[in-house]
């Protein structure tokens, strides 16, 4: 059988840690090729030995039947081998054309000649129906487009193998059907494309066959259309995964969060969030569904103090927050999973341990007259790794060098510990796998068992449903509608979304 990328018994260590135990992974031509694994199973490592980031410890490696060694990134394009990474790497002040031919400028006469460029650029869009406008620069394009950006960057280098690590977890719904059709037309073409994800449901759409690594061990390759989501889970997990939330139904009491006529403006002047109404009460979790960029940013960072409020007023246990710093909030008793967990969830140069603690390190038992304990921080830190199954290799781990998955774990401990009156989660199973938002869904359900008001952002319409004891749904800076989950569907809360209207539904 003759593959066009063969990884043979690849071994990759780090410091205390094996990432990958001798992994084989087998590409044939034009296939999709799903690499599917827990956070911190070791998919982006492997992939990143194949790109020339990591050397192997042994292995070996073959692009179309002949042995290689893949030094660096540079000795990857030019064996055809291209990647998206899952944070971009684009400069924000260049435009699109700048980006892509970064590192590989055409010259005419000593001179970069961008015209050329851009018309290849323009060409290659077209081909693969990316419809990216050449000149536009990356700070004003959409998230979906910077992604556009990177998979034009490989290709204008001559990719013929793509390596996408987890590409969908910043997209909209509709952005993913796009990158969807585009997978398709690269493969149409003779393209392979090895898919880094957790996500099943897109394995089951697009892949052809996907390779399961648990815990840094290769589990085996199975043909997509010979099993199903559950199989899939129970290989990548090793138990059997609950897709349902087990809850009770809900037994809401006294309004702790009362949001009225809120107004809050974004970075440009323009308000993003026009006169909003919204309630959450203790013992129910009230989803937020809406398509991204309705506002839904603006109104939580409103709430927690990182954006300034133009208007109206937002009372937390009757006690009016609207104007106090994101500490005094914090200390109503408000627990926030952030939607962005570098920017405002981490300082990722510090430790997990002290990342642990930065909602509470000037507290006692952490701080004594402004000296802090490392003993007591670290011993909470440790209590948190275990009971939320942070894999980390220590306490002391700095957190960048977590896994994205297991940074989110990390906060979501800190929040959710504090077990707060108010618990806002953003997102929070973004770049989670299965096993983990099985995990995360429980912890929530139980906090609302509590008696606390939990408000859920999330764009993952199944997790909205889900988890919801009653939907608000949010469309140009308004709440339009609330509806019970039970009695909507994906279809109807899809239009309401975008704006449409629904007879029977009342704003309450």
């Amino acid at each position: 059988m003759e593959y066009v990328i063969e990884m043979n018994n690849i071994r990759k260590e780090f410091p205390g840690i094996v990432a990958n135990d001798n992994i084989t992974l087998q590409v044939k031509k034009g296939e999709i090729h799903a690499l599917l694994g827990e956070n911190g199973a070791g998919k982006s490592t492997l992939m990143n030995v194949l790109f020339g980031l990591y050397q192997p410890e042994k292995g070996e490696i073959k692009v179309n039947g002949q042995p290689v060694k893949i030094t660096d990134p540079n000795v990857a394009n030019r064996l055809g081998i291209g990647m998206v990474h899952q944070h971009f790497m684009l400069v924000h002040n260049f435009t699109v054309t700048e980006n892509i031919i970064l590192g590989s400028e055409p010259t005419k006469g000593g001179k970069i000649n961008i015209k050329d460029a851009a018309k290849k650029v323009e060409e290659l869009s077209k081909r693969y129906g990316l419809s990216v406008d050449p000149y536009a620069k990356i700070e004003d394009i959409s998230v979906g487009m910077q992604q556009r950006v990177e998979i034009l960057k490989t290709l204008y280098r001559g990719a013929e193998i793509l390596i996408f690590d987890e590409p969908t977890a910043v997209l909209t719904p509709q952005e993913i059907k796009e990158l969807i059709q585009i997978m398709g037309k690269l493969v149409a073409e003779g393209k392979s494309i090895i898919l880094i994800t957790h996500k099943l449901k897109e394995i089951m759409e697009v892949c052809d066959r996907c390779t399961v690594i648990r815990k840094g061990k290769g589990i085996g390759t199975v043909e997509v259309s010979e099993t199903d989501p559950d199989q899939l889970a129970a290989l990548m997990v090793g138990r059997e995964v609950h897709f349902k939330v087990d809850k009770k139904e809900a037994q809401p009491t006294d309004v702790v969060l009362e949001v009225k006529d809120l107004v809050v403006i974004d970075s440009r002047n323009i308000p993003v969030v026009e006169g909003l109404n919204l309630e959450v009460k203790a013992g129910e979790i009230l989803g937020i569904a809406g398509v991204d960029g309705n506002g839904q940013t603006e109104l939580i960072e409103g709430i927690t103090g990182l954006r300034k409020i133009k208007s109206g007023s937002v009372k937390i246990n009757g006690k009016e927050t609207a104007h106090l710093s994101s500490r005094k909030i914090t200390e109503t008793g408000v627990g926030h999973i952030p939607e962005d967990r570098h920017k405002h969830g981490l300082v990722l140069d510090y430790t997990i341990g002290e990342n642990m603690v930065l909602q509470t390190y000037y507290q006692k038992p952490y701080s004594n007259s402004g000296v802090l304990s490392y003993n007591k921080i670290y011993e909470k830190a440790k209590s948190l790794i275990e009971e939320y199954d942070v894999r980390t290799p220590s306490e002391f781990t700095p957190a960048r060098a977590l896994s994205g998955g297991n940074q989110q774990k990390g906060i979501i401990a800190r929040e959710v510990d504090r077990s707060p009156s108010l618990l806002i989660a953003s997102q929070p199973t973004r770049g989670l796998d299965v096993g983990a938002i099985e995990f995360i869904h429980s912890k929530l359900v139980e906090e609302r068992d509590k008696g606390r008001a939990v408000l859920l952002v999330s764009f993952e319409l199944d997790e909205v449903m889900n988890l919801s004891d009653r939907i608000a749904v949010i469309y140009e800076g308004k709440i339009v509608a609330i509806v019970d989950p039970k009695e909507t569907s994906e279809q109807e809360l899809g239009l309401l979304m975008a704006g449409g209207k629904k007879e029977s539904v009342g704003v309450s």
